[in-house]
């Protein structure tokens, strides 16, 4: 239980923290460095109890890669989606009716989308890998550093072209406060948990 409670804390601060700092009044161009810096403070926080997933396609490609069973992955999942609609709903209570900043309603074009919440997923699942569950850089102390800030170069990056996610939890609660259309979500989904699987895929082909 320990660990499920630790997934739900870190997901419900980085979902929370996306919303507050996106919707107006928010930090603007700044946002996307909070975001990455809650993600990497609430890594190391909770990174010795449940290995500070966070993201549902982080799951997914540990349990690929071997480091986490069915049995936890699936408590997993549960406590981060419902850690998102917790956020989505206090966001909705601080912000009211804000208005919308860094991130629109995605109706951006659907396979550019696509490729860059699958580029920016394998990204950050191949990181996650590397740095927190491979025997030649176990006991680092950059692991939270180099988490967070992949999610910082992925929001400016293409933050523009699809909303920037990277974590179907993500997708789910700024599909929930609107500043992505719920019938949009597929894209996230398709997106981050295709490449959670090929950055397992290609973490055991370059570790054996």
């Amino acid at each position: 239980m320990n660990k499920y409670l630790t997934e739900f804390i870190g997901t419900f601060f980085l979902v929370f923290t996306i919303g507050m700092s996106v919707l107006e009044p928010g930090a603007a161009a700044m946002a996307p460095l909070a975001i990455g810096s809650v993600l990497m403070v609430m890594i190391y926080a909770g990174g010795h109890i449940s290995g500070a997933h966070y993201n549902p396609a982080v799951t997914l490609g540990v349990l690929i890669r071997g480091k986490i069973e069915i049995k936890d992955a699936v408590p997993y999942w549960i406590a981060q989606f419902l850690a998102a609609l917790v956020a989505a709903f206090l966001i909705s209570y601080l912000k009211g009716d804000a208005v919308m900043s860094a991130v629109k309603p995605l109706n951006h074009d659907v396979m550019k989308s696509l490729l860059v919440e699958f580029l920016f997923t394998f990204a950050l699942v191949y990181v996650v890998l590397n740095v927190a569950t491979a025997d030649a850089t176990a006991g680092n102390s950059y692991y939270g550093l180099a988490i967070g800030f992949t999610v910082v170069v992925g929001a400016y990056a293409v933050g523009a072209v699809s909303g920037g996610a990277f974590n179907p939890a993500v997708a789910l609660g700024i599909s929930a406060i609107g500043l992505s259309s719920m019938s949009n979500i597929w894209i996230y989904f398709v997106g981050n948990f295709s490449g959670g699987i090929v950055a397992a895929l290609v973490f055991k082909m370059l570790n054996k």
